[in-house]
């Protein structure tokens, strides 16, 4: 709903930021906004936070250049995959002259591979895009993913209950705690039931990550971000809890397969968990039955 006291611009923006939650909420939007700059690293904070929304605004100014539907930008539809880009980048190369406009090509291109999607998925069993622009372009960006080297966490009980947190921090490439706090409030205000979700499925990714025997990635939520994504997402037919119980297990079950591919795993196990529930939904059901799934 169009919020009066909002900007037009800041209102599609600050939803961009909540998609990526599977949200349209701008006050959710500006508590990840302020989840970045507290969640980012310490001499990085700024150009982090300065990269998400160029990125949303790249990909705001796309889609409004090029005549997309009012009512898809307000939504913030092509903006969140140009944020987890800006992100991205931000933090994985040097700052320099030729980041900004990387950047701001990136997001634009993220809103036209949305737009073609959008247009080709007008039924509501059909898959949606998801983060998959992102994922995609991520990969061209980043290629084969580095060796693990991450530095060995002691395991205490403030650990334990903040790794659910970080988790839902990782969604945006952050790994404090405190950034999925604020994330996780934002949530609460937008849908408390996903925000329960969201929690739980990052509770799960944990536990399976110390199953993994990877109690460094589970506490930094590497586990924990798809499972609670794909909880997100499917998470909106209170009829089936079911199915985002079989997303979360879904998504734990691909991730560690991409590091067999020497591939990011990124959103990529949240994005084909998504689509196989949705798929073998579509092929249970008759063509004519109404799906139980939401476009984000």
């Amino acid at each position: 709903m169009h919020n009066p006291t909002c900007p037009d611009w800041a209102e599609a923006l600050l939803n961009g930021f909540s998609q990526i939650f599977l949200q349209r909420h701008p006050l959710c939007g500006l508590l990840c906004l302020l989840a970045i700059l507290i969640g980012a690293p310490a001499l990085l904070g700024g150009a982090v936070l300065g990269g998400a929304l160029l990125g949303g605004v790249a990909g705001l100014l796309t889609a409004q250049r090029r005549g997309y539907p009012k009512s898809e930008r307000q939504a913030g539809l092509y903006s969140y995959n140009g944020v987890l880009l800006g992100l991205l980048i931000s933090q994985h190369f040097a700052w320099s002259a030729l980041v900004p406009p990387l950047i701001l090509a990136c997001g634009g291109l993220s809103a036209i591979l949305t737009r073609h999607w959008l247009k080709h998925a007008t039924q509501p069993q059909d898959l949606p895009a998801y983060t998959a622009p992102f994922v995609g372009l991520g990969w061209l960006l980043l290629g084969q993913s580095p060796e693990n080297t991450l530095a060995l966490i002691e395991p205490d009980t403030v650990a334990v209950v903040a790794a659910p947190f970080a988790g839902l921090g990782q969604i945006m490439l952050l790994d404090q705690p405190l950034a999925g706090v604020l994330i996780a409030l934002g949530l609460l205000l937008a849908d408390r039931r996903a925000a329960a979700w969201a929690l739980g499925g990052a509770t799960l990714g944990m536990l399976a990550g110390w199953w993994l025997n990877d109690p460094t990635g589970a506490l930094l939520g590497l586990h924990s971000y798809n499972p609670a994504l794909a909880a997100l997402a499917l998470c909106s037919s209170r009829r089936q809890p079911w199915l985002p119980l079989l997303g979360i297990g879904l998504a734990i079950l691909l991730t560690p397969g991409f590091a067999g591919l020497h591939l990011p795993a990124l959103t990529a196990p949240f994005i084909l968990a998504c689509w196989l529930v949705r798929a073998g939904q579509r092929m249970l059901h008759k063509p004519h039955m109404d799906s139980p799934f939401e476009s984000p």
